[in-house]
Formats: structure tokens, sequence, C-alpha cells
């Protein structure tokens, strides 16, 4: 009766339990493989619709949650709708990336098996599944990053992404190969364990065939088959089956594929005992052994010669002397957007029914109207109704400004490429644009530009980047305060954590002495400047004079070089060098880029004139090709500052708020400077073509901690050198030169002369690769010497001295 009682109590718990915890019931399994499968398939409809769709979702998904979630006037073009957006959102992007298919198809063999469809162990696929996310993500984003630089996905995800980046900080790109190479090995034996023993054995069946038919080929070819018989009959290979001889001897014109493994054996001593009976054949039979390791020893002596060879010939590291040196962490920056506010839908909607109001009160239809948030203003494109003219949408900025009650609004009609007008609004309350989101951003990390410059973030929140070296000049210009410095310390940041201090220096010229000075702590890293220079930043005007004429010279020894190379450029130069194609015996060097930057632009105009600006159009004219670029910044943007002949050679221009559209106009050739909101708000124009950027934010205190932490490192023993450079001389006429105080080139300079019997400047110049001020003072010494003539315009000077025996006598009469 116990017993029965005991049984009675345990079905009772069971009944409980099928009660209380339904869960465990074959209903409810049912259920979870029905939920499981059907979830799998709506992640990967929703993940294949991020490739096409995810683009133009992305600003929605920025939008508060809670509103994201309730509003039904946001609408997303993910077939999945908002849920599928969200979901692919997060696991591309925000997690593994394109990995993530994985997931959902352990998702779906789950539900399988809760169906039992799939009654193999989940344990094996989920262990490997998850394991191969992680490696995936990773690998991925090493691999493809490149190909989706300039999309909206993450290949790998942020994780994949962070993890390569520490990966590659910590072991270099080689490193990280090898050990994605060596993770996959790994996870290829675990989970498939007979996979290297199948390669194994099929590489071997590769290679004994590939040796049976070279050997048989050998046997059936040659001439002397006495040598094979005593090869047969000899003591060492009385092990080897006559049998199989004849038959492989019988059957020679069989498929080779078909022998069994014996043959391979036989064939494989076949060949070695032909090598000892040669060896037998040149030496006695006590010495085979010995030439074997001859041999041996011979060939390890030319793998020596090899490796040292190799070493020999490694390509030159121009970052070698500096090798220690690392570049700036991004913690150095701050998150000035921590606090940014986000434009509400009740702004969007409210601005869109005033837009349209505003057309419809002076009777312009639109068909379709779509808005862009940015940083600081909002882009409206409209689609005007068929028959209404551009025009007179562009004449109605002012009453749309009205309308909105804000400032600044400016009117693109239509937007180059599009089929639509653009209307650019102010934000309420606009955003900080931090440097850190910049430089941190996966498309200036990953940018393979030679002079690569973060400037801010465009209409539609994505990074600007831009190729400085491509530009190749650069000309800054706003009114006072509207963010003209700032912009010049962005530009210098981004490419402080881009380059080695081996392949970029800088030439700051200050004339206001307070906004570049923060810099001359990197002056053994960075900065380049005369040898007579005591200060690392120039703010003396005669300084600047000379300092601009010295990268004169600097230019034309440069090309001195690239002819001398037969190259075109100081990319494919160094290439070269660095290829060790070039000998340095003969002159040639590593070339680092040099970036000239010139704030005040206006002041050093008002106190040199055309001693400044002829040297700067001279090297904005022919430096690009020799990696010698300028960047000059003003606050007064008239014609009598920023001539013709400058504006010719800036083809880029980067222009903040200016007080009137004259000014608008003599930066950019264009309106709409005048119609910025200021703080950071500026226009960039390259090749015609006008973006809309939000500049970036860097403070001093982070520009002071990025350069003390350059400063704290292992520099040069000194700043980079620019060639002397020695001013003509104030008197003009040839009578008034002191031969007392003749050039140190003078005695060169007037042999060349004499053995060419040509006289003039530029043969002086290109012959010793100086600047042309100092070749038109030795030619000026020449004539006051009696060695040439007069000057005769446009011919070449008169050689009074016939040959080099009547100029070695006028020299010593000197």
């Amino acid at each position: 009766m116990a017993k029965k009682k005991k049984k009675n109590k345990k079905s009772v718990d069971a009944n409980l339990a099928n009660v209380f915890i339904p869960w465990h019931s074959k209903k409810m399994y049912t259920i979870y493989g029905i939920v499981f499968c059907s979830f799998s398939v709506l992640m990967i409809i929703s993940f294949l619709s991020f490739f096409t769709s995810g683009g133009i979702d992305q600003s929605k998904l920025d939008i508060e949650t809670l509103e994201y979630i309730i509003n039904p006037k946001i609408v997303v073009n993910n077939l999945v709708g908002k849920l599928g957006a969200s979901i692919a959102n997060f696991f591309i992007n925000c997690t593994f990336g394109i990995p993530s298919f994985i997931f959902s198809y352990l998702l779906f063999i789950s539900g399988l098996k809760c169906l039992k469809v799939y009654n193999r162990s989940l344990k094996r696929p989920l262990i490997i599944g998850s394991i191969g996310v992680f490696w995936l993500s990773i690998a991925f984003d090493y691999i493809f990053s490149n190909i989706f630089t300039h999309t909206y996905v993450f290949p790998g995800g942020m994780f994949g992404f962070h993890m390569k980046q520490w990966f590659v900080a910590a072991m270099g790109q080689i490193g990280t190969g090898v050990l994605l190479a060596v993770v996959f090995s790994i996870i290829i034996i675990f989970a498939f364990p007979k996979f290297f023993p199948y390669v194994a054995r099929l590489m071997n069946v590769i290679l004994k065939n590939k040796r049976q038919d070279e050997d048989l080929d050998e046997d059936y070819t040659s001439e002397d088959s006495t040598y094979i018989e005593d090869v047969i009959e000899d003591e060492d290979s009385s092990y080897i089956d006559e049998s199989l001889f004849e038959k492989d001897t019988i059957n020679a014109n069989e498929d080779f594929d078909s022998q069994d493994s014996n043959k391979h054996v036989f064939t494989d001593d076949l060949s070695l005992n032909f090598e000892e009976k040669e060896s037998k054949n040149k030496k006695t039979q006590n010495t085979g052994k010995d030439d074997e390791v001859e041999l041996i020893v011979e060939n390890d002596v030319k793998e020596e010669t090899v490796k040292e060879n190799k070493v020999q010939l490694e390509d030159y590291d121009p970052t070698l002397e500096l090798s220690s040196y690392k570049f700036p962490s991004i913690d150095l920056l701050e998150a000035h957007d921590a606090n940014n506010k986000k434009v509400t839908t009740v702004e969007l909607e409210d601005n869109k029914n005033r837009i349209v109001e505003t057309l419809r009160n002076y009777k312009i239809e639109i068909v379709k109207i779509m808005a862009t948030i940015g940083p600081t203003v909002t882009l409206y494109e409209i689609v005007p109704a068929p028959g209404v003219r551009i025009s007179k949408i562009k004449n109605l900025e002012d009453d749309i400004a009205l309308s909105l009650s804000a400032l600044g609004i400016r009117i693109i009609a239509p937007i180059p490429g599009k089929g639509t007008v653009g209307i650019e609004v102010p934000n309420l309350r606009p955003e900080v644009v931090s440097m850190k989101s910049v430089i941190g951003s996966k498309k200036f990390q990953e940018a393979k530009y030679a002079l690569p410059v973060a400037l801010g973030k465009t209409i539609s929140n994505e990074p600007y980047i831009f190729d400085l070296a491509k530009m190749p000049h650069l000309l800054v210009a706003g009114a006072t305060g509207q963010g003209k410095s700032v912009g010049l310390n962005a530009i210098i940041t981004s490419l402080l954590y881009k380059k080695h201090p081996s392949q970029l220096k800088f030439v700051m010229v200050d004339p206001k002495k307070v906004e570049l000075s923060i810099y001359s702590v990197i002056e053994k890293h960075f900065l380049a400047k005369l040898p007579d220079a005591e200060e690392p930043i120039i703010t003396d005007v005669g300084k600047v004079v000379a300092t601009l004429n010295s990268l004169c010279t600097e230019m034309d020894a440069r090309y001195d070089l690239l002819k001398k190379a037969t190259v075109r450029n100081i990319k494919e130069y160094n290439a070269k060098f660095t290829k060790r194609r070039l000998n340095p015996d003969k002159g040639h060097r590593y070339l680092p880029y040099i970036v000239v930057v010139v704030d005040e632009f206006a002041d050093l105009i008002m106190t040199a004139g055309k001693e400044v600006e002829q040297p700067i159009a001279r090297i904005a004219q022919l430096a690009r090709a020799v990696g010698i670029h300028m960047i000059i910044a003003t606050q007064r943007p008239s014609t009598n500052i920023i001539t013709g002949l400058i504006k010719a050679n800036f083809p880029a221009r980067i222009a903040f708020k200016v007080a009137s559209m004259i000014d608008s106009r003599t930066i950019l050739d264009a309106p709409g400077a005048n119609q910025l909101i200021g703080r950071g708000d500026l226009l960039v124009s390259v090749s015609s073509e006008m973006v809309r950027v939000q500049c970036a934010f860097v403070d001093t205190p982070e520009v002071d901690a990025i350069t003390e932490y350059i400063a704290d490192q292992k520099s040069f023993e000194t700043a980079f050198m620019l060639p002397e450079f020695i001013p003509e001389p104030s008197g003009g006429e040839a009578g008034e030169i002191d031969l007392g105080n003749r050039d140190p080139l003078f005695n060169d300079a007037a042999h060349l002369i004499v053995h060419s019997q040509q006289g003039s400047t530029s043969s002086i110049q290109r012959r010793f690769s100086i600047g042309y001020a100092r070749a038109g003072r030795i030619i000026d010494q020449l004539e006051a010497a009696g060695v040439v003539g007069p000057f005769e315009g446009s011919k070449a000077r008169q050689v009074l001295v016939p040959d080099d025996y009547a100029l070695e006598q006028l020299l010593s009469n000197l």
C-alpha cells in the first residue's frame, strides 16, 4: 500500500508540473520551433534588405527609441519594417557585421530541433558557430574593410572593427593576418578533425603520381638499358621485387592513376638507387655518404648566401630612426558632443509645413519633400510640380527665412546630380561636432590618402575627409571669430594623427605670434625651419620672406632629384627610393611632405607685398609634384589680399561665415558664405563643387595634450633644416657690388659660364640647385668682375673671358 501511495504522489507531482510548467510540453516545443524558424527567416530577410535600404534608414534609426516605435509617420524601407531595420542595424553595424547571418542559421536549426526535424545534437554547431562569428567578424573587417570604406556597412561590425584596430596596433597588419590564419587553422582542426589528414593524404598521392610519371618517362626514354639492369642486380637494391618491375614494364601504357601504392614505393626506391649508382661511378663505394654530406653543406651555404642577399636588399624604412614613435591616442581628445540634443520630429514637421505653406502662397506646388538632418542644418529636398520654374523658388529665399524665423537660409536650386531643390534650414539646437568622433570614424581610420585631413561632418552626418596632396593647396577665409583658427587646428591635428615625423614636416608662419605657438614643442619631430632661425614658429616678416624663398630653393632641388630619378612626382620617387633603386651617394634622399601653414595672410601682404606674393605664387604653381603644399588663412577676404594670382593657384577653398556676398564671391566665386550661421559652419569648394560642412571642434587643451604627448617621445636631433637663403644685395648697379664679399659659388659659376660660353642666371640656378635670387646675385658679381657683359634683355649675357687660362689670371687678380 505504501508503494502505491508513493506512486500516486509521483503522478500528482508530474501533473502539477505539466500544469504550472507548460513550456516543457510537446505543444510548447512545437510553438518554439515555429517561432524560431519564422524569426530566423525574418532575420535573413531584414539582413538582406539592409544592404539595399540601410543607408536610407540610417537617419531614422537615430531618432529616440520611443518616438521611433510609436510615431506611425516614421516609415523605413526595410522589408521587415522598423523591427527589421533595428535588428539588421544592431547585428550588422553595431555587433558582429555580415557574419551575423550565422545567428539566423543557428536559430533556424534550433527551431528544427524543437520540431524534431533536426535530430543531431546542437552542442557542436552552437559552439563552432559562436566561435566562428567572433573570428569571422574580425576577419571580415580585416579583409573587406577597404571595399566598404565609403558605405554605411561595417563588414565586421563594431566588434570586428575595434578588435582589428587593437590587433593591428599591437601586432601590425602582417601579425594580425598571421594570427587570424592560426586561429582559423585551430578552428578547422576542432571543427573538422579529418580535414588536415585528408588534405595530407591527397597531397601525398598527387606528389607520388607526379614523381611516378617523371620517373617512368625517364625509364622509357632512356637508351641505356644495361644501366637499369646493373641497378637491379646491385646488392643495395636487392629488396626490389622484380615481378613488380616486369609488371610495370608490361603495363607501361596503362593509366598511372590506377596503379597501387606499391608501385609508388617502387618508383621512389628506384630513383634513389639511380642517385647512389651515379655517385659510385664517379667516386669509390665508400665515399658515397660523404658526397651526400658535402652536397647538403653546399646547399646550406647557398641558402645562407641567399638569405644574406635578401637582408641586404630589404626596403628602406624612413621610420626606422624613430621606430618607437607612437601615434597620439584618441583618448587625448574630448567628446564635446555628449550633450547634443537631436532634432525632434515636431521641429521637422513644423518647418516642413511652413515651407509648403510659403510656397503655396506664391502658387508653387510641390510633389514631394524629404529631410536630411545634419549637425547644424537640416536639408529639405523638394520636388516641384511640373511646370514650376526653379528661379521662382530661388527668389523666395528671404520669404522662407521670414516664415521660419531663422537666419542662414540657403537655397540650392537645383542640387547637383539630383532632380530636387534644396533648402538648408538651421537647427534650433545646433550640435557640436567633436574632433574625437571624426578622428575615430572608420572612414578616417582606414583612409589611404597621402595627407588625410578630417575637417568635420557634412549635412548627412558623414565625416568629411579629403586628401591635401590632391587639393593641392588650400585657401581658408572668414570673418573674425567664425572658426578659422579651430579649422586650422583640426587640419593640423588630423595630419599629426596619421603621419610619422619622418614623413611630414610643417613650416608655420604666425604673424599674430599666439595662434600656432602651441606647436613649438614638436619642433624636432614635425617642424622645418631655416638653419639660422632661433624660433620654430616664424613670426618676423623678414624671416617669412627668407623662408618662402628657401622653400623655392628646396622645390628646385627636389625637381632636380626627380629628374635624375626619371619619375614624375614625390610618390613615385619615394617608392623608388624605399626599394633601394636610388643611390644616396648621388644625392638622393627620402623626401618628406612639407605643409606650409600661413595664418593671417593679410598682414603679410600689407607689410611685405610682392616679396611674399611672388614666392607663394611660385610654390603654388610648381610645388605639388614635389610634395610641398600650402594652407593660407585670412580674415580679410578682399581682392587686394586674395589677388587673382593667388586665387588662380589655390583651387581648393574653405569659406567660413563672411559679412557680405562680395566677400563670398571673392573666396568661392559664388554667393553662400554670407548665409552661413557661424561657429564652424563652412563651405568647401573643390573643383567647382561646393559642400557644406560643420567644422570639428578641437579645443586648445586638447591640442596641448597632443603636442605634449608627441614631445615626450624620442625625437630627431634637430628640426628639419631648409636650404640656406642668401638675400639679394640692396645695390642695383654692377659697380656697387663689393667683390671682396663674393658668393662661395662664385669661382665655380665663373668656370661654368666660361666653359659653356653662355652667361645666364637660369643655368647657374639649375647647375647648383640654388634659388633665383642667389643666382642673380652671382651673375651680378660676375658682371662686376668682368666675366660677363651687361644685361641684354631676352638674350644671354656675353661672356668676356675666352678660356679657363684667362679666367684663372682674372681670378688671381681679384
